[in-house]
């Protein structure tokens, strides 16, 4: 290969000086020995400085002190940069490309005869300046190296920032210290504590009058324009209705600022009950009275809530296994489930079943029964004792009797009464399935209690009610329920209560009675508790011991109750994702007068005489009602009957002769009706004596 051609315009280069050999030598991160500066370069650094100098005049005093840290870093870096923003373009990308190999390639220790040996290896210091000397005025880069015709520059300076610094600015930092003294640091402090509360007052009067400026008056009240009939004959539109109630429960809940003018409260209120008869389904009679129960915000959530059904919740017999056991053998047929809660240790729900629950082995074999989590707080809160008399007086169709009887450990005696036949099969079926032995199932009216039975420790009385906990599982408590109902069960529910406070004993470790209903109304609640605890002097409120729940109203829409109906509990589907339950505690501190006991004997027995009690016996399936199995002489044994009340009665500290006193009345009564007859003609004698005259 021949000469090239930039060796031929260039000649030979010189050997390399040792500032330029100590410069790479720092690029590659080689250690450096000092090396004195040369001449030449001392004059260029000279030369450096003093231009740079007259820049930083004439634009101004702010880069003043960066003038002298670079005139104290000749021998960095820095200047080998800045000397290459001189260079031509030619040269520029020379020593670009070998700043890049250097950085990104480590160079081995440098020997200076092979350095000056190469040719194209680098250039000195002193051509560099030869070649600067050469170009013209016209040539040469302008001092600001952008702002030169050349398109090239190097790309490594920029993104660099240098920092601005003012003349003044050692003084004012002097000054600051100066004057931040422990004398003075309170002040100062207290001074910054006061701007910061002016900012953040403006921050929050922008931030309200913003809020007001932009409020959005919703307008939900219905105009009026539009004719009845043609409302009757559309569909209502869910979305439109839906959004109308959002927007109603928005104004009720800031009813100064949202409302429109003109308008009341009972407008909107008004105007909600019936967005919420049409979209839910409600008569407009139960929706009021749900609806009076709750805040309006709250209300929709108990309406949403009893939209969607409860989870299946199934409870363990620990008569037969432990709750780890039966939830292994689930999953391994494929269950999902989980605990019920930390309340319960018996309880699991279930979320998917690739089987029948009702049909497993372990349903078959008695180790669990399909009951609602609700049902299980009554008998949490009646806390039965092993050995203890219980009576559960509507049972069927034993979910909570079986329970009972679990807690009890199958000991002592349960009597489970229920007065519906058809029911009190199905009590048996899960008695006999559950392998329960402790129980006594029997069929009466349990307002015949204390009178069939008496002198138990423990009453549970889960009462018959109106269902308006249970709307999600049975809709039609939405339009079926009346005014009528609401007057006539709360009536029943106050009977069944005093005579299970009746039915229990005030001595022992018992004398409690627990008090539930699936119903969340005031009428069937509150105010029987309310009633019981008025005409029964000797008993008293105790705490249901259950961790959740709300209270009971203590006053309801002007109507106030004893300050003690704050320890009975609600327990809403919205809230904790149950069915809707009230649960009471009572105790019984003392006997019950014989004067209160005859009165409600009295009231029953009247009640009851013009209703017809079917008393035949339950038959087993097969058998007829003319098998000698199972008959019974009433007449003989009404006086074995007779003399086990009297001793019950005297057990309690109750007048046996209170029981008599019905008796003896409606005997008095019969005579004086037989002669009234006596006394009277009858009216076929009267034509006959007519005739005869």
């Amino acid at each position: 290969m021949g000469t090239g051609n930039r060796l031929k315009h260039q000649g030979v280069p010189e050997p390399l000086s040792d500032a330029h050999i100590a410069k790479l030598k720092r690029k590659a991160g080689l250690p450096v020995d000092d090396v004195p500066e040369t001449k030449k370069r001392k004059a260029q650094n000279d030369n450096k400085v003093s231009r740079r100098g007259n820049d930083k005049k004439e634009n101004g005093k702010a880069n003043g002190k960066a003038n002298g840290k670079v005139d104290g870093r000749a021998n960095g870096k820095n200047n080998g940069a800045k000397a290459a923003q001189h260079l031509p373009s030619q040269n520029a990308k020379a020593a670009k490309s070998k700043s890049k190999k250097s950085k990104s390639e480590p160079e081995p220790e440098l020997d200076l005869d092979d350095m000056s040996d190469g040719v194209g290896g680098g250039f000195s210091d002193d051509d560099e300046m030869d070649d600067m000397s050469d170009l013209g005025e016209k040539d040469t880069l302008a001092d600001d190296f952008l702002g030169s015709d050349d398109s090239v520059y190097d790309s490594e300076d920029e993104g660099k920032h240098k920092a601005v610094f003012s003349e003044d600015e050692d003084d004012s930092d002097g000054d600051a210290e100066e004057k931040l003294t422990a004398a003075n640091i309170v002040g100062l402090s207290r001074k910054l504590d006061e701007e910061r509360a002016e900012d953040e007052a403006a921050a929050a009067a922008e931030l309200q009058e913003t809020l007001q400026t932009n409020i959005d008056i919703p307008h939900v009240l219905e105009d009026g324009t539009e004719e009845p009939q043609n409302k009757t004959l559309l569909a209502p539109d869910l979305q439109l209705l839906r959004q109308r109630i959002s927007d109603t429960i928005r104004v009720l809940d800031d009813f100064a600022n949202l409302s429109e003018p003109g308008s009341s409260r009972s407008e909107y209120t008004s105007q909600l009950l019936k967005d919420i008869c049409a979209y839910y389904g409600y008569s407009e009679f139960l929706a009021e009275k749900l609806l009076g129960l709750f805040p309006p915000r709250e209300a929709l959530a108990f309406f949403d809530a009893n939209e969607t059904p409860r989870p299946i919740v199934i409870r363990t017999n620990t008569l037969k296994t432990s709750r780890r056991e039966l939830a292994s053998a689930l999953i391994n047929r494929g269950v999902t489930l989980e605990p019920v809660g930390k309340w319960s240790k018996v309880g699991l729900q279930i979320f998917e079943s690739n089987v029948p629950l009702g049909a497993t082995p372990e349903y078959l074999a008695g180790h669990y029964i399909l009951q609602a989590a609700s049902s299980f707080l009554p008998c949490m809160a009646l806390a039965p004792q092993e050995g203890e008399r219980i009576l559960d007086m509507a049972s069927a169709p034993g979910g909570k009797t079986t329970y009972l009887a679990a807690l009890m450990k199958n000991t002592g005696c349960l009597v489970a009464n229920d007065p519906s036949k058809a029911r009190s099969r199905g009590l048996i079926g899960n008695v006999h399935r559950l392998g329960v032995r402790n129980v006594i199932v029997c069929n009466y009216d349990a307002r015949d209690f204390p009178k069939v039975m008496g002198g138990f420790d423990r009453v549970l009385l889960g009462e018959p009610c109106t269902g308006t906990g249970v709307i999600a599982k049975d809709p039609s408590v939405k339009m079926n329920k009346t005014e009528k109902d609401f007057i006539t069960i709360p009536h029943t529910q106050k009977q069944l209560l005093l005579g299970a406070i009746d039915s229990v004993n005030h001595g022992g470790t018992g004398g409690y009675v627990v008090y539930s209903t699936c119903s969340v109304s005031v009428e069937e609640n509150e105010m029987v508790v309310q009633y019981a605890l008025k005409k029964r002097p000797n008993v008293r409120l105790v705490s249901t011991d259950i961790p959740f729940g709300k209270e009971g109203f203590t006053a309801y829409q002007g109507k106030t109750f004893d300050k003690s109906l704050s320890l009975t509990r609600r327990f809403y589907p919205h809230t904790l994702n149950l069915d809707g339950f009230f649960v009471a505690k009572f105790h019984k501190i003392g006997p019950t007068p014989a004067k209160l006991v005859a009165d409600r004997a009295e009231s029953t027995s009247k009640q009851k005489g013009e209703e017809v009690i079917d008393k035949t016996p339950i038959l087993a399936d097969g058998l007829t009602e003319g098998d000698d199995f199972g008959g019974f002489d009433d007449e003989e044994d009404a006086e074995y009957i007779q003399r086990s009340k009297r001793n019950a009665m005297r057990k309690r500290g109750l007048d046996p002769k209170a029981l008599a006193k019905p008796k003896a009345q409606d005997q008095a009564q019969k005579d004086d009706a037989q002669l009234k007859t006596k006394a009277k003609p009858t009216n076929d004698s009267k034509p006959k004596t007519k005739s005869k005259v």
